[in-house]
Protein backbone atom coordinates (compact mmCIF):
# COMPACT_ATOMS: atom_id res chain seq x y z
CA UNK A 1 0.00 0.00 0.00
CA UNK A 2 1.25 3.66 -1.02
CA UNK A 3 1.52 7.06 1.32
CA UNK A 4 -0.88 8.18 -0.88
CA UNK A 5 -3.90 5.27 -0.81
CA UNK A 6 -2.71 5.71 3.49
CA UNK A 7 -3.09 9.50 3.55
CA UNK A 8 -6.64 9.00 1.25
CA UNK A 9 -7.59 6.33 3.44
CA UNK A 10 -7.40 8.30 6.60
CA UNK A 11 -9.37 11.19 4.96
CA UNK A 12 -11.87 9.47 3.85
CA UNK A 13 -14.74 10.07 6.55
CA UNK A 14 -13.30 13.95 6.74
CA UNK A 15 -13.71 14.01 2.79
CA UNK A 16 -17.42 12.43 2.89
CA UNK A 17 -18.42 14.75 6.03
CA UNK A 18 -16.78 18.12 4.13
CA UNK A 19 -19.98 19.67 4.63
CA UNK A 20 -19.48 19.99 8.02
CA UNK A 21 -16.28 21.41 8.32
CA UNK A 22 -17.69 24.18 6.02
CA UNK A 23 -20.54 24.62 7.75
CA UNK A 24 -18.35 25.34 11.12
CA UNK A 25 -15.76 27.50 9.43
CA UNK A 26 -18.76 29.59 7.92
CA UNK A 27 -20.45 29.79 11.35
CA UNK A 28 -17.12 30.55 12.55
CA UNK A 29 -16.57 33.37 10.05
CA UNK A 30 -20.17 34.82 10.32
CA UNK A 31 -20.03 34.89 13.99
CA UNK A 32 -17.05 36.69 14.56
CA UNK A 33 -18.46 39.72 12.64
CA UNK A 34 -21.80 39.59 14.79
CA UNK A 35 -22.71 42.42 16.59
CA UNK A 36 -26.20 41.64 17.64
CA UNK A 37 -28.18 38.29 16.59
CA UNK A 38 -30.56 40.42 14.95
CA UNK A 39 -28.92 40.84 12.31
CA UNK A 40 -28.52 37.25 11.42
CA UNK A 41 -32.34 37.61 10.40
CA UNK A 42 -31.10 37.83 6.56
CA UNK A 43 -29.21 34.09 7.51
CA UNK A 44 -32.63 32.61 8.60
CA UNK A 45 -34.73 34.15 5.41
CA UNK A 46 -31.54 32.47 2.84
CA UNK A 47 -32.22 29.00 4.78
CA UNK A 48 -35.51 28.91 3.98
CA UNK A 49 -35.35 30.91 0.28
CA UNK A 50 -32.50 28.30 -0.71
CA UNK A 51 -34.91 25.00 -0.30
CA UNK A 52 -37.90 26.74 -2.11
CA UNK A 53 -35.59 27.80 -4.82
CA UNK A 54 -34.50 24.11 -4.69
CA UNK A 55 -38.04 23.21 -4.97
CA UNK A 56 -38.57 25.49 -7.45
CA UNK A 57 -36.23 24.61 -10.38
CA UNK A 58 -37.00 20.96 -9.33
CA UNK A 59 -34.02 19.70 -8.60
CA UNK A 60 -31.57 18.65 -5.65
CA UNK A 61 -28.83 19.82 -7.51
CA UNK A 62 -29.56 23.40 -7.66
CA UNK A 63 -29.47 23.71 -4.38
CA UNK A 64 -25.86 25.17 -4.19
CA UNK A 65 -26.22 27.26 -7.07
CA UNK A 66 -29.14 29.07 -5.32
CA UNK A 67 -26.88 29.08 -1.77
CA UNK A 68 -24.26 31.29 -3.88
CA UNK A 69 -27.19 33.21 -4.68
CA UNK A 70 -28.64 34.27 -1.58
CA UNK A 71 -24.79 34.89 -0.10
CA UNK A 72 -24.42 37.23 -3.62
CA UNK A 73 -27.96 38.78 -2.96
CA UNK A 74 -26.93 39.27 0.54
CA UNK A 75 -23.32 40.57 -0.32
CA UNK A 76 -25.11 42.81 -2.88
CA UNK A 77 -27.50 44.71 -0.75
CA UNK A 78 -24.73 45.00 1.60
CA UNK A 79 -22.62 46.55 -1.03
CA UNK A 80 -25.26 48.83 -2.77
CA UNK A 81 -26.50 50.23 0.60
CA UNK A 82 -24.95 49.68 3.74
CA UNK A 83 -28.18 51.11 5.68
CA UNK A 84 -30.41 48.56 3.85
CA UNK A 85 -31.93 45.28 5.41
CA UNK A 86 -30.65 42.84 3.02
CA UNK A 87 -33.46 40.52 4.89
CA UNK A 88 -35.40 42.40 1.77
CA UNK A 89 -33.44 41.57 -0.65
CA UNK A 90 -33.45 37.71 0.47
CA UNK A 91 -37.17 37.77 0.52
CA UNK A 92 -37.75 39.60 -2.59
CA UNK A 93 -35.78 36.51 -4.21
CA UNK A 94 -37.78 34.31 -2.69
CA UNK A 95 -40.91 35.65 -4.15
CA UNK A 96 -39.09 35.33 -7.23
CA UNK A 97 -38.21 31.89 -7.06
CA UNK A 98 -41.76 30.88 -5.99
CA UNK A 99 -43.16 32.59 -8.70
CA UNK A 100 -40.80 30.83 -11.42
CA UNK A 101 -41.40 27.37 -9.33
CA UNK A 102 -45.66 28.02 -9.97
CA UNK A 103 -44.81 29.10 -13.48
CA UNK A 104 -42.73 25.76 -14.15
CA UNK A 105 -44.53 23.24 -11.74
CA UNK A 106 -48.24 24.79 -12.96
CA UNK A 107 -47.82 26.35 -16.53
CA UNK A 108 -47.58 23.46 -19.76
CA UNK A 109 -47.93 20.53 -17.55
CA UNK A 110 -50.95 21.08 -15.78
CA UNK A 111 -52.50 18.33 -13.53
CA UNK A 112 -49.45 17.20 -12.41
CA UNK A 113 -48.56 16.37 -8.81
CA UNK A 114 -46.35 18.05 -6.91
CA UNK A 115 -43.65 16.33 -5.23
CA UNK A 116 -44.99 16.09 -1.41
CA UNK A 117 -41.90 18.15 0.15
CA UNK A 118 -41.66 20.40 -2.99
CA UNK A 119 -42.65 23.70 -3.98
CA UNK A 120 -45.97 24.02 -1.73
CA UNK A 121 -44.52 22.31 1.50
CA UNK A 122 -41.57 24.97 0.89
CA UNK A 123 -43.60 27.66 1.14
CA UNK A 124 -45.34 27.61 3.56
CA UNK A 125 -41.54 26.89 5.47
CA UNK A 126 -40.56 29.51 3.51
CA UNK A 127 -43.58 31.98 4.91
CA UNK A 128 -42.77 30.66 8.56
CA UNK A 129 -39.21 31.37 8.46
CA UNK A 130 -39.50 34.66 6.57
CA UNK A 131 -42.02 35.81 9.26
CA UNK A 132 -40.01 34.96 12.24
CA UNK A 133 -36.81 36.71 10.33
CA UNK A 134 -39.52 39.41 9.49
CA UNK A 135 -40.99 40.51 13.10
CA UNK A 136 -37.33 39.78 14.70
CA UNK A 137 -35.97 43.36 12.50
CA UNK A 138 -39.32 44.99 14.40
CA UNK A 139 -38.96 44.12 18.06
CA UNK A 140 -37.15 44.47 20.64
CA UNK A 141 -33.28 43.71 19.75
CA UNK A 142 -32.31 41.21 22.48
CA UNK A 143 -35.99 39.60 22.00
CA UNK A 144 -35.28 39.97 17.81
CA UNK A 145 -31.68 38.31 18.17
CA UNK A 146 -33.57 35.14 20.47
CA UNK A 147 -36.35 34.91 17.37
CA UNK A 148 -33.52 34.59 15.20
CA UNK A 149 -31.72 31.80 17.45
CA UNK A 150 -35.32 29.84 17.39
CA UNK A 151 -35.93 30.04 13.21
CA UNK A 152 -32.19 28.75 13.22
CA UNK A 153 -32.92 25.92 15.33
CA UNK A 154 -36.32 25.64 13.71
CA UNK A 155 -34.80 25.20 10.45
CA UNK A 156 -31.81 23.04 11.60
CA UNK A 157 -34.76 20.76 12.54
CA UNK A 158 -35.79 21.36 9.10
CA UNK A 159 -32.30 20.14 7.69
CA UNK A 160 -32.56 17.23 9.35
CA UNK A 161 -35.88 15.93 8.37
CA UNK A 162 -34.34 16.75 4.29
CA UNK A 163 -30.68 14.91 5.35
CA UNK A 164 -32.81 12.04 6.24
CA UNK A 165 -35.84 11.84 3.68
CA UNK A 166 -33.28 12.74 0.66
CA UNK A 167 -35.59 15.33 -0.91
CA UNK A 168 -35.60 18.70 -2.29
CA UNK A 169 -32.16 19.72 -1.79
CA UNK A 170 -29.11 17.45 -1.71
CA UNK A 171 -27.27 16.04 1.15
CA UNK A 172 -24.62 18.24 1.17
CA UNK A 173 -26.48 21.51 1.15
CA UNK A 174 -28.37 19.82 4.19
CA UNK A 175 -25.62 18.39 6.51
CA UNK A 176 -23.78 21.72 5.88
CA UNK A 177 -26.56 24.13 6.98
CA UNK A 178 -27.80 21.72 9.89
CA UNK A 179 -24.15 22.47 11.28
CA UNK A 180 -24.26 26.17 10.22
CA UNK A 181 -27.56 27.17 11.59
CA UNK A 182 -27.21 25.36 14.69
CA UNK A 183 -23.63 26.77 15.41
CA UNK A 184 -25.17 29.97 14.66
CA UNK A 185 -28.06 29.84 16.85
CA UNK A 186 -25.89 28.81 19.86
CA UNK A 187 -23.42 32.18 19.18
CA UNK A 188 -26.30 33.95 19.07
CA UNK A 189 -28.00 33.09 22.39
CA UNK A 190 -24.36 33.08 24.12
CA UNK A 191 -23.52 36.58 22.97
CA UNK A 192 -27.28 37.77 23.25
CA UNK A 193 -27.40 36.62 26.98
CA UNK A 194 -24.13 37.69 28.16
CA UNK A 195 -24.25 41.68 26.66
Amino acid sequence: MTMTTQTTSALGPVLRHWPILVGLGAAALVALDMAAGVELAKVLAASAVVYLGAAAFGKPAATWPVFFLTFAVIVAANIIDDDFEATWAVLGLGVLLGGYGLLRGYGPQRGKRPEDAGLPLQTVALLGFGAAATVALFIAPAAGSYLVALGLLGHAAWDVYHYRAKKVVSSSLAEFCLVLDTALAVAIIVLTATT
